[in-house]
């Protein structure tokens, strides 16, 4: 009778990574120069000066780095600046997000204020906006502070990679495994004493 040789190794874990948001997933949410430019003129809104604000954000990082040069190694200088490139994406798509259920919902007023059959989405008295315009602007507004806050956000990806020197991708940590309880881990030892 023969025995199988212990493996002294443990198994090779897997640990699933919490994906952090993209400067792609913020590209995707928020509303590009041209579709800006395209409210503003439809809903008499300011036009942004997508540009400006993108240089701008990139310059403030610059700057920000420089000041910090010398009290900062190169290690944490990348950290610091992974932070709060962070910040600016993760508050961009949150936005950008806002954005997207702001337009679903002046899309389903929209459609409803349509229906000739329906008496509750008849417009209010003279002078008065229907629930729906109502809807259409906030939503043109969100579109705005998204469009606004994805340029801030690409500056400062642009300006990590300068002071950097290389492309900026989200922080990935680890999922917490809540279900990986003591209780467990001692009966997985005690099954491996066991063999």
């Amino acid at each position: 009778m023969t025995k199988k040789a212990a493996n002294s190794r443990p198994g090779a874990r897997v640990v699933p990574l919490r994906k952090g948001t993209t400067l792609h997933m913020v590209r995707l949410a928020c509303p590009d120069s041209g579709q800006c430019s395209l409210i503003s003129e439809s809903f008499g809104l300011p036009v942004l000066d997508s540009n400006g604000i993108r240089d701008l954000h990139e310059k403030l990082i610059v700057d920000t780095a420089a000041a910090l040069d010398e009290g900062l190694g190169e290690r944490a200088m990348q950290i610091h600046l992974q932070r709060i490139v962070g910040a600016y994406v993760g508050s961009a798509f949150g936005a950008g997000q806002f954005y997207s259920r702001a337009v679903s919902e002046a899309r389903d007023a929209t459609a409803k204020s349509a229906c000739d059959d329906r008496d509750e989405d008849v417009g209010g008295p003279v002078g008065f906006d229907s629930a729906a315009q109502r809807k259409r602007e906030f939503a043109a507004d969100m579109a705005l502070q998204a469009h606004a806050l994805r340029m801030a956000a690409e500056g400062t990806v642009a300006a990590y990679q300068q002071v950097v020197g290389e492309a900026w991708k989200p922080f990935e940590r680890p999922v917490e495994n809540p279900g990986q309880t003591v209780d467990r881990k001692a009966a997985e030892l005690q099954m491996a004493a066991l063999g």
